[in-house]
């Protein structure tokens, strides 16, 4: 449904929300085109094909006292689907908004720990990942955990080349996020890795295929690239 919708339909949609949640009562294309500051017409086309799109409905009232004819007005709230759609979107930009506050966090913690270490915000990870339900802030710890879990043996990795290949990840001809997977799988048995975080990579390695299958293509961009901006940092 909202795939179809224009970016003008979904302001006009989400104003009219507001409008109605405000007064909890079906409105009249009128007294909404006054509210939006747009021609009555406008309004009243715009409704209409929404109510097309099965996204508001229309009631139709007569005046107190008059029973005539031809003299019914017409008013319009919001259906069951309209509210579900702007839930899930209002949700998506929270969940966008707390990932912005977690990446930069992670993304300091980084830079701050090249001269001390990363054992605090290691620590931090292995407590917050089994719990964490968003996708991509899952992903997102996850992928950090697997990069931090490569230090301890960065010689052995540097002379690989590996981090030179996960810092180009997600380029034609490149490692994808899905192979994140297999190096914590694999992380997971290397004798410098400790028992607590490969345990956690051997026991996350599912969730973390299956998170990022739920993810769109925008999210997966974002992901790559706070994954390229990660090795970048404990590159040095």
């Amino acid at each position: 449904m909202t795939r179809k919708m224009t970016r003008r339909q979904k302001q006009f949609l989400d104003k009219f929300l507001d409008i109605y949640q405000e007064s909890e009562e079906p409105i009249h294309y009128v007294g909404l085109a006054k509210q939006l500051d747009i021609g009555k017409i406008t309004a009243y086309e715009m409704l209409r094909l929404l109510e097309k799109r099965g996204l508001v409905e229309a009631e139709y009232h007569l005046p107190p006292g008059n029973r005539g004819p031809g003299r019914s007005k017409v008013f319009f709230r919001p259906t069951k689907e309209a509210t579900r759609i702007f839930e899930r979107l209002s949700k998506s930009t929270t969940d966008n908004e707390e990932w912005e506050i977690v990446k930069q966090r992670i993304l300091k913690e980084l830079h701050d720990g090249k001269a001390g270490g990363y054992e605090t915000l290691l620590n931090d990870l292995l407590i917050r990942i089994p719990e964490q339900h968003s996708p991509l802030i899952f992903l997102t710890e996850m992928v950090t955990t697997i990069i931090l879990a490569l230090t301890p043996i960065k010689k052995a990795v540097k002379d690989k080349g590996l981090l030179d290949r996960l810092s180009r990840i997600g380029l034609p001809g490149e490692v994808g996020l899905i192979a994140l997977a297999g190096f914590g799988a694999a992380l997971s048995l290397v004798e410098d890795v400790n028992l607590r975080l490969s345990t956690l990579l051997m026991e996350q390695s599912g969730k973390y295929q299956e998170m990022l299958a739920q993810l769109s293509e925008e999210k997966k961009k974002q992901l790559i690239d706070f994954t390229r901006n990660a090795i970048k940092i404990v590159k040095g």
